[in-house]
């Protein structure tokens, strides 16, 4: 099964994590398949990033996020307060 969840990174007493994509049976901070964004909580205001577009799909083809990753999401607007996925902003198209 594919997760996304968080690996960390940084110096000791001073984490960052990066969004990762992984197989879920590989170590926490093993071999991952795509970076889909970063998130360092010792700066202030905490800094999250997210490829918004790519996190979508990978929700699409069945990825799990983990229970923090899921709070995170909701956070920026990528999935809705039950959970689920938030549809693209699209613009309509005329012609």
């Amino acid at each position: 099964m594919v997760t996304i969840r968080l690996r960390r990174m940084g110096k000791t007493k001073q984490p960052s994590y990066r969004l990762v994509v992984a197989d879920s049976r590989a170590p926490r901070d093993g071999k991952f398949i795509e970076i889909v964004g970063h998130y360092n909580p010792v700066r202030q205001p905490k800094e999250l990033h997210v490829k918004a577009d790519r996190v979508r799909y990978w929700l699409s083809v069945g990825a799990q996020p983990s229970e923090t990753v899921v709070r995170l999401l909701k956070q920026v607007g990528v999935l809705d307060a039950d959970g689920k996925p938030t549809p693209t902003a699209t613009t309509p198209v005329e012609g």
